[in-house]
């Protein structure tokens, strides 16, 4: 098992999305076990934090600036990548995945091209 507690490389994107921001992932780049997974994405954001500044991590302090998307391409015919969403609480270690954020995912396509996970559009327009 991993100590999250020592500083190592994790790849990664922090990009804004209308009014939000949040730190955005390929799903290889971090571990396979959802709970080694939560862990490693709570150490990046800097949560829990009893102080609510989430100073050591890339979050915001703000519902708005406290959140995580993983990206992959899709195996399903029809549909080019999958998006998970995590908003993650400031002052608990968790993130719940069972919501979405409607400004997150106006970034997940410029996210997914940019990472070669879908193809630019040719014409400019998607």
């Amino acid at each position: 098992m991993r100590d999250w507690g020592k500083q190592i490389k994790i790849p990664a994107v922090y990009m804004r999305g209308g009014t939000s921001k949040g730190v955005f992932f390929l799903p290889e780049d971090l571990p396979s076990d959802p709970s080694e997974r939560d862990k490693a994405l709570l150490r990046v954001i800097g949560s829990p934090d009893p102080y609510g500044q989430q100073i050591d991590g890339m979050g915001g302090a703000t519902s708005s600036t406290s959140k995580v998307v993983i990206v992959s391409k899709s195996k399903r015919p029809g549909y080019d990548i999958n998006y998970l969403f995590g908003q993650v609480a400031i002052g608990q270690p968790l993130i719940d995945w069972s919501g979405n954020c409607g400004n997150l995912t106006s970034a997940v396509g410029p996210f997914a091209i940019s990472r070669g996970l879908i193809d630019a559009p040719r014409d400019g327009v998607a």
